[in-house]
């Protein structure tokens, strides 16, 4: 995770809401533990408000987020609000792409509304409170902690009709979200290219998502009973330790086995030894000027 630098923001009410209280979202209560109550800066999502949740990597590429950006602009064009978690690079791209349709965006924090994380986001998070709101199950002046934000994901899959994933590594906050979404029942889409989403498909566990009439026509179809999961290919086993850590470092863009010595601070022997028994394994093939790619995905 980034460091959890965060700024005050400039004073702004939060209203706390109960389970009790009629505006509490009733798709809370889905949860195993839904929070007890929820702050709100702006307003919450309503009763038969549809919405989609879209959420990814942090570190994003300029592809990913142009992907997040358009599917938000696309469904928010058809009438939902999106739901993201506010950090950088999807989520970001999904709000802004929701306020660029003049629509309603709703962000779920792991720390206190009042509190700006990350701290670039101050003029966004005021956009996205005046558009929708930004929602905590934590109160005013609490501070971001790692622990804080697994637990958020679930409130944003719970909120959400569907949950598309745009970019995730294999292991990610994102996939979270998306074991949250499959938990609960709600449909789950990924975005074809990047190893969390492809691996969601490989496994049969997420619809396609590549354009907003897609999604559309894909809830539709789940709607009427007549949509189909893309078939589960085979899939490698799960990987743990080193070998985890270097798939990792490979889905984020280092690609030589000197990137993967600065990205893991393993020794440069023991990459190259862990590189050939995964390409051996078919998790990963060498490509020209020595670098390496991911072509294998974990179950």
């Amino acid at each position: 995770m980034a460091s959890l630098q965060a700024c005050q923001a400039e004073p702004a009410p939060a209203t706390k809401v109960e389970q009790r209280d009629p505006r509490y979202p009733a798709r809370l209560l889905d949860l195993a533990r839904p929070p007890m109550s929820l702050w709100v800066t702006g307003r919450l999502p309503a009763a038969q408000e549809r919405s989609f949740a879209i959420v990814g990597a942090r570190a994003a590429t300029r592809v990913g987020c142009q992907s997040s950006q358009a599917l938000a602009y696309g469904l928010a064009r058809k009438g939902a609000a999106i739901v993201s978690g506010g950090a950088f690079g999807i989520d970001a791209a999904a709000h802004e792409g929701a306020l660029a349709a003049n629509a309603v965006t709703f962000a779920v924090l792991g720390c206190g509304t009042d509190i700006i994380y990350p701290d670039r986001h101050k003029e966004l998070f005021a956009r996205v409170a005046i558009a929708g709101g930004l929602l905590s199950e934590y109160p005013p002046g609490t501070k971001p902690r790692p622990g804080q934000f697994p637990a958020r994901n679930r409130i944003i899959a719970a909120l959400a009709d569907a949950v598309i994933v745009v970019e995730a590594a294999f292991r990610s906050g994102a996939l979270g979200t998306a074991a949250r979404a499959r938990d609960l029942g709600r449909p789950l889409f990924a975005v074809p290219g990047s190893p969390g989403t492809d691996a969601l498909l490989h496994a049969g566990r997420a619809y396609p998502a590549t354009s907003a009439d897609e999604v559309e026509g894909s809830v539709q179809a789940i709607r009427a009973g007549g949509a189909v999961l893309p078939a589960a290919q085979p899939c490698l086993p799960s990987v743990q330790g080193p070998l985890a850590s270097i798939l990792d470092a490979l889905s984020t863009g280092a690609n030589t086995p000197a990137d993967l010595c600065k990205r893991t601070a393993m020794a440069l022997p023991a990459i190259l030894a862990i590189l050939a028994e995964a390409e051996l394994e078919g998790f990963v093939k060498r490509t020209a000027g020595n670098t390496y790619e991911v072509i294998g995905y974990a179950c």
